[in-house]
């Protein structure tokens, strides 16, 4: 297995309701799972590969909860990558070289068997985790923005954060109102204030790092 860690920041929306119930193993607002999901690399490695400043996405669909399969996928891949830094982000983001369940990317593709082409794209972001408020868009893909939960009765801006300490994708995450749209691409999604989270990714082939 070739070892591998990731260090960065992720901006996911989905089409549930804010908090999400799979946060907390709970089924889906809806029924069914949709998400997409964006990843700023600050550092990392696939074996000898350097991963550092690399951008990705993944667009996911599934008919009913996660964990009961039959699901389609298709990531997007920082057009910039190199051939091995594209495959090695490729072998991560479709479980490879990863201890079973370890990883949300082991369980999204286990659980995702129609994997659609990887595209190979710019892909345009910029958010703050502490703001709750940003962008990520690949043109002719989709387009995702989030903002801050308002306060039901102020209007201002609501802070909430999930925290689990034995989570797959993170330990820590703030929460935030997403809207998405795609433009193209093998999956059609639209959400419109819907849960978001903004996390940072301490992650590798054996599970979330740290505490």
């Amino acid at each position: 297995m070739t070892e591998w860690t990731i260090q960065g920041e992720e901006l996911a929306n989905c089409n549930c309701n804010f908090g999400c119930p799979c946060q907390f193993s709970v089924l889906p607002t809806h029924g069914n799972c949709e998400a997409v999901v964006a990843y700023d690399i600050q550092s990392g490695h696939y074996g000898d590969t350097d991963l550092a400043g690399l951008r990705a996405a993944g667009v996911y669909y599934w008919p009913g909860p996660i964990h009961e399969g039959n699901g389609q996928m298709q990531l997007i891949i920082d057009e910039s990558a190199s051939a091995d830094q594209r495959a090695a982000l490729e072998a991560i983001m479709k479980g490879e070289d990863t201890d079973e369940m370890a990883t949300f990317w082991y369980v999204y593709s286990a659980m995702a068997p129609k994997k659609h082409e990887t595209l190979y794209l710019p892909i345009e972001l910029d958010w703050s985790r502490e703001d709750r408020k940003g962008y990520a868009k690949v043109k002719g893909i989709f387009d995702l923005e989030v903002n801050p939960i308002p306060h039901i009765v102020s209007g201002l801006p609501h802070r909430a954060s999930i925290q689990l300490p034995n989570g797959f994708e993170y330990r820590h995450a703030e929460s935030a109102s997403g809207t998405t749209k795609t433009t193209g691409g093998e999956i059609s999604l639209t959400f419109d204030a819907t849960h978001a989270h903004l996390a940072h990714l301490n992650i590798s082939g054996h599970g979330v790092i740290g505490a």
